[in-house]
């Protein structure tokens, strides 16, 4: 039987204000006491107006609205700590491929002896094995939370895979935050952090390695999403608080 459009707009109304309820519990379970952070609930509000806006329906349903966003940047540029940072800012899922990575080679999985022997060579996981882990990390993601990708895509290859990604689970690509800075000044970092950290995987040799092959392999996908006009490019030079200050700024 055909139904009216009231009733498919009503059906739809009721589901968003499901999506709102969700996200009223799942604030109260995450914190102990009421949350009083400005930039928090003007991402949470944003992300219930989406979900209004789309309420009598659209192209992949009432979630569509709700983007991801991805943070690109060379070995050294700082990205992991500014993710962290920004995700925890605006109450996104920050998704670090590199932690994925750990956490396999932790637990001795056997993806993870499979990327081991890749990262000490400072060498890129092989895209089939990534796209694995990344989808398999994103089913385990709330679809009413914004994700934030940290380490992922690193290669076109993966970058379409993303694309494929976001249209089965009804999201898209909102922005993508470059972290650039110059080659010396990456190097200068990695010695310092591979000396205090004392990390197999930051050798002069390996970071040398891991700056050319990020030429080599991700600058092209920085020019697949600039023929998009998604790219917004951030100095990554300075102190933590004054590059997280620029990154606020070009995430707005």
């Amino acid at each position: 039987m055909h139904r009216g459009r009231n009733a498919v707009c009503g059906e739809h109304h009721q589901r968003a204000l499901g999506y709102l309820v969700g996200l009223v519990d799942e604030d109260r379970a995450a914190f102990a006491e009421p949350v009083d952070d400005e930039p928090f609930l003007k991402e949470r509000m944003k992300d219930a107006l989406a979900t209004l806006k789309t309420a009598g329906g659209g192209k992949s349903g009432y979630l569509y609205e709700l983007p991801w966003y991805i943070i690109i940047g060379p070995p050294g540029a700082g990205k992991g700590t500014q993710a962290k940072s920004l995700a925890h800012e605006n109450g996104w899922v920050q998704l670090s491929t590199g932690e994925v990575f750990r956490d396999h080679i932790r637990r001795q999985t056997d993806l993870g002896r499979r990327v081991k022997g890749y990262l000490e060579r400072g060498e890129y996981v092989p895209d089939d094995v990534t796209v694995r882990m990344v989808r398999a990390k994103l089913e385990d993601i709330s679809p009413s939370t914004r994700v934030l990708f940290d380490g992922f895509p690193r290669t076109v290859a993966q970058a379409k895979a993303l694309d494929q990604l976001s249209g089965e689970m009804g999201r898209h690509i909102g922005g993508v935050l470059l972290i650039d800075a110059p080659r010396e000044e990456l190097v200068a970092r990695l010695n310092g952090r591979a000396t205090a950290e004392h990390r197999a995987d930051d050798t002069p040799e390996i970071i040398a390695n891991r700056l050319d092959v990020y030429e080599e392999q991700t600058r092209p996908v920085i020019s697949y999403y600039e023929d998009r006009g998604l790219v917004k490019r951030v100095n990554g030079v300075g102190s933590v608080p004054e590059v997280t200050a620029r990154l606020r700024e070009a995430a707005e």
